[in-house]
C-alpha cells in the first residue's frame, strides 16, 4: 500500500531534507502525483508525435570534418546553430559508443543505490567537498517541485575527482568530462572566432575552467502530463554537453522568426545513438551582445520509463567579468548587456526558481 503524506512539509522532508528523492517516492508505489509536484496548466507539457523537424535534429554536426575539405560547412553549421537555436547536435566528438552506454549504466547504478548510502552526498552535510546529491531545481525556492533527483560531481582536478566522487562513478564520469571539456574548447574556439575577437588562450580558458558533470534521474511518473522532470529554462554556463538516453523528453524553445516564416514552438529533440547534444549558455549570448543565443529548454517525464541524462558544464571563473565583447558592441551600435561578475550571475539563479530566460535580465540594460 502506498504511503500517504498528510502535508507538504511531510512530503518535502522525505523527498529533500531526508535524501528519499523522487526516486523514492516512485519505490513507495504511489499512484497519482502528489499535489506539490502539480504543475499549472500553462506550465505542463504535451507530448506530441510527430516526426523530427528536418533543420533542428535530423542532421548532427559531424565534428571529424572539421580541419578537412569540408571544415566550412562544418563550422557554418555551428555559427548558424548558435545565432538561431543555441543547439545542436554532434557525433564523431571523440567519445565512443562503449564509454557513453557505460555512463549511462553508472547513472542508473547511482540511483538504485539505497537512499542512505546516497544521502550522504545531500547539500549541506556531503561528506565530499565536491560531490553534491538532490532533489528538483532550489526545492527550498519552489512552488512546484520538479520530477528529477541528481548527483553533481564539481571538478579541480583528477586526484581530487578520484579521491572525492562516487567509487563506482568516477572513473567513467571523468573520462567523460575531461574529454567533453577538449571538446568545448574546439566549439569555442570557433564560436569566438566567427564574432572576429582574437582572445588570448588564458582569456578563452578563463570562460570555460569552471567544470562539473552531473547525473540526472527522472523516475517514472504515474501522471507526467501534470509533471515536468525540468521547467523552462536557459542554463547560465558557456557550453554545455549533454548525453540523453533513448527515451526522450528534451525540449527547446524555437523563438518565433518573421522573417523565416517560423512561429513559436516547442520541438522535442530526438535521441541520435552516439551523439552529444550541445547548447549555448547564456554566457555567449552576454559575449556575442546578443548575436548568440542560449537555449530555452525543459524536460518531460513519462509513465513507460525511467530517463537518466549526463550533462557536462563548463563555465566562466567567478571572478571572470562577464560582459559584450568590445567589437559586438560596435556591430550593434551599444551593449545590450552590462557587465557582471559570474559569481554574481550564478547565484541571481541559483536563488530563483526556474522561469524561462528570465535569468539574462540580471545582465539586460533596460533601454526604456
Amino acid at each position: 500500500m502506498a504511503t500517504s503524506f498528510e502535508n507538504g512539509n511531510s512530503l518535502f522532508d522525505f523527498v529533500v531534507k531526508n535524501g528519499n528523492g523522487v526516486k523514492g517516492l516512485v519505490d513507495l508505489g504511489i499512484e497519482k502525483v502528489p499535489e506539490r509536484y502539480i504543475q499549472p496548466p500553462n506550465e505542463r507539457i504535451e507530448k506530441v508525435d510527430e516526426g523530427p523537424k528536418e533543420h533542428l535534429s535530423s542532421v548532427p554536426v559531424d565534428l571529424s570534418k572539421l580541419d578537412g575539405p569540408e571544415h566550412d560547412q562544418v563550422v557554418n553549421a555551428i555559427v548558424t546553430s548558435a545565432e538561431t537555436l543555441g543547439f545542436f547536435q554532434v557525433i564523431n566528438h571523440g567519445m565512443s559508443l562503449e564509454l557513453l552506454e557505460s555512463l549511462k549504466d553508472a547513472a542508473h547504478q547511482f540511483f538504485a543505490q539505497p537512499p542512505q548510502a546516497k544521502a550522504v552526498y545531500l547539500r549541506g552535510v556531503s561528506t565530499s567537498p565536491l560531490v553534491t546529491y538532490g532533489s528538483s531545481f532550489v526545492p527550498e525556492k519552489e512552488k512546484v517541485l520538479e520530477w528529477k533527483d541528481y548527483v553533481k560531481m564539481i571538478y579541480t582536478n583528477d586526484v581530487d575527482a578520484l579521491e572525492h566522487w562516487p567509487k563506482d562513478i568516477k572513473e567513467v564520469a571523468l573520462d567523460y568530462l575531461k574529454l567533453s571539456a577538449k571538446m568545448v574548447r574546439r566549439l569555442l574556439e570557433i564560436l569566438i572566432g566567427n564574432l572576429g575577437v582574437k582572445l588570448e588562450d588564458t582569456e578563452l580558458k578563463s570562460l570555460i575552467e569552471m567544470k562539473n558533470v552531473s547525473m540526472n534521474l527522472y523516475p517514472i511518473c504515474p501522471n507526467p502530463e501534470l509533471t515536468v522532470g525540468v521547467g523552462r529554462h536557459s542554463d547560465g554556463g558557456t557550453l554545455i554537453v549533454l548525453l540523453q538516453d533513448c527515451v526522450g523528453g528534451l525540449y527547446i524553445k524555437v523563438e518565433e522568426d518573421m522573417v523565416a516564416g517560423r512561429k513559436e514552438e516547442w520541438i522535442e529533440i530526438p535521441s541520435i545513438p552516439g551523439a552529444l547534444v550541445v547548447n549555448l549558455g547564456d554566457v555567449l549570448q552576454i559575449l556575442s551582445n546578443g548575436r548568440y543565443t542560449s537555449v530555452e529548454h525543459r524536460v518531460r517525464t513519462t509513465s513507460k520509463q525511467s530517463r537518466v541524462s549526463i550533462p557536462v558544464f563548463c563555465s566562466p571563473t567567478p571572478t571572470a567579468k562577464i560582459g559584450p565583447l568590445p567589437q559586438q558592441v560596435e556591430l550593434h551600435g551599444g551593449p545590450l548587456y552590462r557587465e557582471v561578475t559570474y559569481q554574481d550571475y550564478i547565484t541571481n539563479i541559483f536563488a530563483n526558481a526556474h522561469e524561462g530566460k528570465k535569468s539574462l535580465d540580471f545582465a539586460k540594460i533596460n533601454t526604456i
